[in-house]
């Protein structure tokens, strides 16, 4: 029996499964390169790089998806297990395992539009943290006299809001800090105009906000940026954004929601003219509160004896008159006394004037005179003269010697002093070859009283010089 051989034809093609896999990656990607797929998200998965994986699926069939860290980051919403969901996106192939995947590109949530959901996510987890709580709430100060306020510099809302605040409250100070409430930049201008009277303390209360428009339009006050903006600040915040159907996150963060900015301005401050006429009837009804008072309480005092109150009244008043007419009495005595103290003293100095006097003095000295003059009568003038001569002359040189010896006891003293002040004198110290170093009129006892590079001035013996330090030891 003759055996049968089988041959390949010519031109076999033989293909690894990597070139394969390659072939099948770039057919799929040149023909579904830009896909919008409807389907429910399952499976999801939150890596820790931020990529979200899951799979989209239907009734019928089902698909691997990923979304990379910055597609999600541009997303208004996060997706969630079950989410019904259109996404846009090209199909690749994942090589290592040979599985073909879709990578998305975009994802919106379907029924509830894609901002409608991230403004349902933020506020289901800010009040998971409390931060809608009414006990968190602070509450506005009755009289505020400094008013912030974070909008559009442009615009007829806050000219409404000064308008309002000047007609209700002329004594508040209101200071505007300028914004974008809309479009690129305006999370930021918001966040960082309530930081601002946060960081400042300057505001008693802060209102944010801005006029009317579509989600699209508010959506800047539905960012969780400008939410803990407005749950940190440290002023209590009002939140006045679009109009009173219109509601955002702002609104259920804040201390206290208005319902238009017109409305804010009415509800941080009273009416001047309603304060003024509370206060009128408070004081009305305190007259007739005070009136009715007096009146119970006299009759109460007749009733339980006014007279007899009466009376002890004058007998205290009485007795208070007693003492002070004998304090009277007291005083009128020591200031007599007094007075009789100063007239003997008064006479005492008198007398001692007297004697004191220079009349009685020179009809002293002329008695004394004239009873010398008598007594010279008696003696032969030449005898008391050359007497006197000679007792001028006995002093004189008991002067002279007394003096001498003094000049000869200062004249030692000075000498030795002399001595004394040369052996301490710091000229001489310098005549050895020492020198006095001095740093702006300071003496340099320590080298680190100097500093390199300074100049120091040197006293010697003879003159002195100025010099630089160089070194330090």
């Amino acid at each position: 029996m003759e055996q049968i051989r089988l041959e390949w034809g010519p031109g076999r093609e033989t293909l690894t499964v990597s070139e394969l896999t390659f072939r099948i990656r770039n057919l799929l990607g040149r023909t579904f390169s830009d896909v919008w797929i409807s389907g429910e998200i399952s499976g999801l998965k939150m890596a820790a790089s931020g990529h979200a994986y899951f799979n989209l699926k239907d009734s019928g069939a089902q698909i691997r998806a990923a979304c990379f860290r910055n597609t999600l980051r541009l997303l208004k919403f996060r997706p969630t297990e079950g989410m019904a969901a259109l996404v846009r996106g090209r199909v690749d192939v994942y090589e290592p395992r040979g599985e073909y995947q879709l990578l998305v590109d975009w994802l919106e949530p379907q029924g509830a539009g894609a901002l409608q959901a991230a403004f349902e996510q933020l506020k289901k987890r800010l009040e998971a943290e409390g931060l809608f709580d009414a006990g968190r709430k602070r509450p506005l100060p009755a009289f505020p006299r400094r008013i912030g306020i974070v909008t559009s510099r442009s615009g007829a809302v806050i000219r409404d809001m000064v308008n309002i605040l000047r007609r209700r409250w002329p004594g508040a100070h209101v200071r505007l800090y300028p914004a974008l409430v809309q479009g690129e930049g305006s999370v930021g201008g918001v966040v960082e105009g309530l930081e601002y009277f946060s960081r400042s303390g300057w505001a008693d209360v802060v209102i944010v906000g801005r006029g009317g428009g579509s989600l699209e339009d508010l959506w800047t006050f539905n960012e969780e940026a400008v939410a803990r903006a407005i749950v940190g600040c440290s002023a209590p915040v009002v939140s006045a954004v679009g109009h009173e159907t219109d509601f955002t996150i702002a609104d259920f963060v804040a201390d206290l929601r208005a319902p238009t900015p017109s409305a804010a301005a009415e509800l941080v401050v009273p009416s001047q003219a309603d304060v003024l006429a509370r206060i009128e009837s408070g004081r009305r009804h305190l007259d007739r509160a005070m009136g009715l008072i007096v009146a119970r309480k006299k009759a109460h005092l007749e009733g339980r004896g006014a007279d007899r109150a009466e009376a002890t009244v004058a007998r205290r008043i009485g007795r208070a008159s007693q003492r002070v007419d004998e304090c009277e009495g007291r005083s009128i005595r020591a200031v007599a006394g007094g007075l009789r103290a100063a007239e003997r003293r008064l006479a005492v100095l008198a007398g001692r004037l007297e004697r004191a006097s220079p009349r009685v003095r020179v009809a002293e000295a002329m008695r004394r005179w004239q009873g010398l003059r008598d007594r010279m009568g008696a003696v032969d003038p030449r005898v008391r003269i050359a007497a006197l001569r000679g007792q001028v002359e006995a002093a004189r040189q008991g002067g002279e010697r007394a003096m001498g010896g003094r000049l000869a006891g200062w004249r030692l003293r000075w000498e030795r002093a002399g001595a004394r002040l040369e052996t301490l004198s710091p000229v001489r110290i310098l005549a050895r070859g020492y020198a006095i170093v001095t740093v702006e009129g300071r003496v340099v006892r320590d080298s680190a009283d100097a500093a390199v590079g300074g100049r120091v001035r040197v006293r010697l013996a003879r003159g002195g010089l100025t010099a630089r330090v160089e070194e330090l030891e």
